[in-house]
Formats: C-alpha cells, sequence, structure tokens
C-alpha cells in the first residue's frame, strides 16, 4: 500500500465535491440551520468549519501546530473548548469565502502530505489530542480526510433539507 497515492487520491474525490455542493448555497440562506434537534450549525457555521476538518488538521498532526494561540495546549483544553457547541462556532462570510478557504485547505493538505513523506506515513505513530491512543500518521491522516466527508455529507443533508436538487451523484461530485 502507498499511503501517498491513497491520501491524494482520496483528496481528489472529497475536495472538489464539497465544491460542487458549496456552489449550490444561497448567499441568503447562511444563517439556516435545521429546525428540529438542538446544535445543529448554521450553513454559514458549517461552511466556515469545513475548510478546518481536513488540511487544518493534517497540519497538526504532521508538524504539532494545531494553530492554538500562543500559551494555549491543545491537549489541556476542556472538550467544550475543543468541541464548542454551535452557537459558539465561527460563521463564514459568503459562500466564495467558503469556497477560496476550502481550496487553500486542500493544498495545504496536499503540502502535508508531501512533508510527512511515505516512510513516516507508513510507521511513525503519533496521538490526536481528543484520543491519546497513537496510531500511525498516514491511518491518522486518512481520518482527517473521513471527517471532511463526514461534512460534506453534512452538508448534503443540509441542502436536501431546503428542497435543493441534490441526489446521490452530487454528493460524489458526478
Amino acid at each position: 500500500m502507498n499511503w501517498t497515492e491513497t491520501l491524494k487520491a482520496q483528496i481528489e474525490g472529497a475536495y472538489p465535491a464539497t465544491v460542487g455542493m458549496m456552489k449550490l448555497v444561497d448567499e441568503g440562506s447562511l444563517d439556516w440551520r435545521p429546525e428540529t434537534g438542538h446544535n445543529w450549525m448554521t450553513m454559514g457555521q458549517l461552511l466556515k468549519h469545513i475548510p478546518t476538518a481536513c488540511g487544518h488538521c493534517m497540519k497538526g498532526f504532521v508538524t504539532g501546530d494545531w494553530g492554538m494561540p500562543d500559551g494555549v495546549d491543545i491537549s489541556e483544553m476542556s472538550p467544550e473548548e475543543m468541541l464548542p457547541p454551535a452557537e459558539k462556532m465561527p460563521t463564514t462570510k459568503s459562500v466564495a469565502e467558503a469556497i477560496a478557504e476550502l481550496d487553500a485547505d486542500k493544498k495545504l493538505a496536499i503540502q502535508m502530505i508531501d512533508q510527512a513523506g511515505e516512510k513516516n506515513l507508513a510507521s511513525k505513530m503519533v496521538a490526536a489530542p481528543w484520543h491519546p491512543l497513537p496510531m500511525p500518521l498516514g491511518t491518522q491522516l486518512l481520518g482527517m480526510i473521513g471527517h471532511l466527508h463526514q461534512h460534506k455529507a453534512q452538508l448534503y443533508y443540509y441542502l436536501k433539507l431546503q428542497g435543493k436538487p441534490v441526489h446521490t451523484g452530487t454528493l460524489y461530485g458526478m
């Protein structure tokens, strides 16, 4: 198995499909959220979160830089600080901003895969701040692509609930 090829192939499927769905979002719906249940992000919050789901997290695993302010240790954060409730999450200013941020995140993800190198992807053991069990770096990075897929599916259902003409092909970028 070649981690570099596998991870990059997954990226080439996930990001374009996500951008395609982002383009279906109406600017006027950034404050929309599902009507039932609780702790739902608004559409704008989801669009702001998606570009941090993959490359940003890969950078944390590869470099140890999780983007925290000076003096803040992510491993010492409470669960609510690490995973804040929806009402505390930031929102995007526009669909175009979210797409630009997602494009930058894709470039960062590819850069981090290249920086890690095949040997480290296969053998370097790293733990996530939210789960202390060390796993191979490649496994952790694949998990971050899975994180992007999860929020891509969330966006799909948000669009479906809004009555947008999405179907399974939309989810997979077809």
